[in-house]
């Protein structure tokens, strides 16, 4: 298959593009950064900048005559409170994990509707089910995202088009090194620190990487897919149903414990 995925300089992009291009395919990573791989092509493009993403997906028809795949990987996490949020740092945000996004769906459609196949996975988080403390927007860019795909999979399955968001839990990569810290005012300044060094310890003990490719790989070999797949430790996963089932007050608690806040 041809596979775009974005996001491949580092992380769990880069593990999925040498993880297929390893499998035969024909693998296209899509980043800032120019990236060396024997396992895949890096084409470096800004996907928030929507003629980059544009000229980047003409590259890749010059020499592939369709697009089976798109993994929207690409995204940037931002830590702080809501109140100390800029408008700079929310739209940044939302330009790179919604629009970005949106901009590469819309540049691969045409030739996947011309095929009448495509599979789009959308990379979302666990953390877009709820809103976290200290990752209001982060949850909220995601959430976003989402419900995105959500619109999307009524539109274009007459085309035989496939889209799902895939969420995941902790990973272990260097998000924490790439993450948009707001400053952090006075009031929250002692939870906050609590907070983010628990946030980063999860970090350090999350799944690794090369488990994310093979549970995508074997999404992409399911005929039918479903909106919404969760991944990640089970102490994670669970949030989801429980905030489902739960009373509000009783999950605000549950969290609260969970995020060391009580």
């Amino acid at each position: 298959m041809t596979i775009i995925i974005t996001g491949t300089s580092s992380g769990i992009g880069f593990v999925l593009a040498e993880y297929f291009g390893k499998k035969g395919h024909q693998v296209y990573g899509l980043s800032r950064k120019h990236t060396e791989s024997p396992y895949f092509r890096s084409i470096p493009t800004d996907v928030t900048d929507n003629t980059a993403v544009q000229n980047a997906i003409a590259e890749v028809l010059k020499t592939e005559s369709r697009i089976d795949v798109l993994i929207n990987n690409a995204g940037m996490g931002m830590v702080g409170a809501v109140e100390d949020s800029t408008k700079e740092d929310i739209l940044k945000l939302f330009n790179l994990n919604l629009v970005g996004s949106v901009q590469m769906m819309s540049a691969v459609l045409p030739k996947m509707r011309e095929h009448k196949f495509g599979k789009i996975i959308n990379i979302s988080s666990i953390g877009s089910e709820m809103g976290l403390p200290f990752r209001g927007f982060y949850s909220a860019s995601k959430s976003a995202l989402d419900k995105v795909t959500e619109a999307m999979r009524y539109e274009v399955y007459p085309w035989n088009i496939d889209v799902c968001s895939l969420h995941l839990g902790d990973i272990k990569t260097n998000i924490a090194e790439n993450r948009v810290k707001t400053q952090v005012s006075e009031p929250y300044k002692r939870v906050f620190d609590k907070v983010y060094a628990l946030m980063n310890s999860h970090v350090g003990d999350g799944t690794e990487p090369l488990e994310v490719a093979t549970y995508a790989e074997n999404l992409l070999n399911k005929k039918k897919w479903k909106a919404h797949y969760y991944f990640g430790k089970f102490g994670q996963k669970i949030g989801v149903p429980l905030k489902w089932i739960l009373p509000q007050g009783t999950y605000e608690n549950l969290m609260k414990k969970y995020n060391k806040l009580d």
